[in-house]
């Protein structure tokens, strides 16, 4: 078995990976401020600030046979995590996000897509307009240092145990609450999701088999009607009954697509539509498998339930607010 390094390890996707890492038998190191949550069992957290000049430097004289880093918005945490390691690691995964394409709007394309200008400053931004353009960069960046030895994976919308976003998991838990549940009237748009627990899977047996490219990592093409026909049968309610809206009377009503206040998650406009219709057969062939969104669901609703299904949401629209926009429809 190897030994790992994974640049966070602490929340949702980089947790999930060393999780599996470790289960895989790996020595797993995990660099990480140790703020939002802990590592898994059997993982050994180094507490860094990534934020911090030289942060990585006790690592410089460590050799890996495999890192794995998440890095968001932050290009020079990429470069400088390089400079600390990337000579001595025999697999380099880079996580990156299907927001690197300009075309956002056109189904089934690869990754022989035009991407979006990178964001090259070193400065770190919160700013979400330079997610995608960030993301290009640490790719170059990290194919510069790694050649061959670098997996890009381009991941599309991550769902299931520990998500945080509120995206996928509003729909678990509206359907399981039952009654009438606003839906999108839009049964036909692209959907495309991936758990992260077969995600995280696929990145360490990757990293194993010394797997090189640039890969869309999502799971397979299906539409929105479908990814909510299969949430209701896993775990919907025996009174659920689901209104659906047209776009044009959801927006009407003040509702936004896919996430914030007053949402309805995953539902896009035309001109997002492309980027849950990614051509992701290449990324299955090279290993990616995913399970039935139905168990998705189940994981989704349990987390949703251990953080309380009655919180503050980050995506969706409150009981109130959806009352008040059906009353609109009656």
């Amino acid at each position: 078995m190897g030994r790992w390094l994974v640049l966070g390890g602490t929340r949702f996707l980089s947790r999930a990976v060393a999780a599996t890492a470790v289960a895989r038998g790996h020595e797993v190191v995990c660099a990480a401020r140790g703020t939002s949550g802990a590592v898994p069992d059997g993982a050994k957290l180094l507490v860094v600030d990534r934020d911090a000049p030289g942060a990585l430097e006790p690592l410089r004289d460590e050799a890996f046979d495999a890192v794995v880093d998440v890095a968001r918005m932050a290009l020079p945490w990429v470069r400088s995590a390089l400079v600390a390691v990337g000579a001595n690691t025999a697999h380099w995964t880079f996580v990156s996000s299907i927001s690197v394409y300009a075309d956002s709007s056109t189904p089934g394309h690869g990754v022989g897509d035009t991407l979006v200008e990178p964001r090259t400053e070193e400065t770190i931004t919160d700013d979400e307009a330079a997610y995608g353009p960030v993301k290009v960069a640490s790719e170059t960046a990290v194919r510069e240092v790694a050649g061959e030895r670098a997996l890009i994976v381009r991941a599309g919308l991550i769902c299931g145990p520990d998500d945080l976003t509120d995206r996928f998991g509003y729909w678990p838990n509206r359907f399981a609450r039952g009654g009438r549940a606003l839906t999108p009237g839009d049964p036909g748009q692209p959907a495309q999701i991936v758990d992260v627990r077969d995600l995280a899977d696929w990145i360490v047996r990757s990293g194993e088999e010394h797997l090189g490219g640039t890969f869309d990592a999502s799971g397979p093409r299906s539409t929105l009607g479908a990814v909510l026909d299969e949430v209701a049968d896993a775990v919907g309610a025996a009174d659920l009954e689901r209104v659906p809206a047209a776009p044009e009377a959801l927006t009407a009503a003040g509702v936004q697509p896919w996430a914030g206040p007053r949402s309805l998650p995953l539902w896009l406009p035309a001109s997002h539509a492309g980027m849950l219709a990614r051509d992701t057969a290449p990324a299955a062939a090279a290993g990616l498998h995913c399970r039935p969104i139905a168990d998705t669901a189940r994981a989704a609703l349990a987390h949703e339930r251990t953080l309380g299904p009655d919180r503050p949401r980050r995506a969706g629209v409150t009981p109130a607010e959806e009352s008040e926009i059906l009353r609109r429809f009656s």
